[in-house]
């Protein structure tokens, strides 16, 4: 079965990368590998694409989407990109793509805990296999106070401590196991406000929470910007793609702060109205891009 997910600003990702004939690229987050794929065209057979992902599943999807292309698929976390790099035997590479969004199927899955769309498992691990707690080990076990700064440091949860204490009443007559029983109760949590234009689920800033804690994204994303000026080579280039302004916020100060960037975009380029009418998810996308100066 191949994948359901459309790679955004595609054309945006290949223009201010600029790939040429032999470059070596990095996509540091595969997905359903669209982006490698598109890249791996502007390299050719003399270049290289080396695609990272740390869902195991998203890599097999990648790996339909990339037979035969000059792409190379390596089960990593983008933090680990210096590793990878060196245990390739690769000192310096020409470009790098980090899309920090959700996949489409992550999303489907409903065995994965990742979208309360349909009832499953609350688990949330990119590698289930990696270990570490779910999510619903989170929620079961955290004492209030901790749930409700996770909710709103990591989802901007207005109601987070109404929502955390609701949790935990809750969770001492039965534990969580299930997206469903959590969104249902987020929801029950809130008070009702009236609808003003287009409106997001009540339980969409616990999720991401969640999710991000689960997976330490902000770490991950801290660790990989401190990464990338040493391992592109002069006049590379770094695309970064967030979806909320926890990331964003960190990729412009990173870009901003070290003088061994030159940023390229002054602003975040967004997606077209022609994108977002057949990719309605592409609409808080926010694509950064900078340049390692040659010194």
């Amino acid at each position: 079965m191949g994948t359901q997910h459309l790679p955004v600003l595609l054309d945006e990702v290949t223009t201010w990368l600029a790939p040429r004939e032999g470059s070596i690229l990095v996509d540091g987050t595969a997905g359903g590998g669209g982006h490698a794929a598109a890249l791996s065209a502007w390299v050719g057979a003399s270049g290289r694409v080396i695609a990272l992902d740390r869902d195991p599943a998203m890599l097999e999807l990648a790996r339909q989407a990339t037979a035969g292309l000059p792409v190379t698929l390596v089960h990593a976390s983008y933090a680990e990109l210096d590793r990878v790099l060196e245990e390739s035997g690769i000192d310096r590479i020409q470009g790098v793509l980090l899309d920090l969004g959700l996949s489409s199927d992550q999303l489907a899955w409903e065995g994965r805990g990742f979208s309360f769309a349909a009832d499953g498992p609350l688990d949330m691990r990119f590698d289930p296999d990696a270990g570490g707690p779910s999510a619903a080990d989170l929620v079961n076990r955290l004492p209030a106070e901790e749930l409700a700064d996770l909710f709103y440091q990591l989802g901007e949860e207005r109601h987070s401590r109404r929502i955390a204490r609701r949790i935990v009443e809750v969770r001492r007559g039965e534990p969580f196991r299930t997206t469903g029983q959590l969104a249902d109760l987020v929801r029950r949590s809130q008070p009702r406000a009236k609808p003003r234009g287009r409106s997001i689920d009540p339980a969409t800033r616990v999720f991401q929470a969640l999710r991000i804690a689960v997976n330490d994204e902000l770490g991950q994303l801290d660790a990989v910007l401190g990464k990338l000026p040493d391992v592109l080579a002069p006049g590379g280039r770094a695309a970064i793609i967030s979806f909320h302004s926890l990331e964003d916020r960190r990729v412009k100060w990173a870009f901003k702060s070290d003088p061994r960037w030159h940023v390229l975009t002054r602003k975040p380029v967004t997606a077209t109205a022609g994108e977002l009418a057949v990719n309605p998810r592409a609409r808080s996308a926010k694509l950064r891009v900078a340049e390692r100066c040659p010194n």
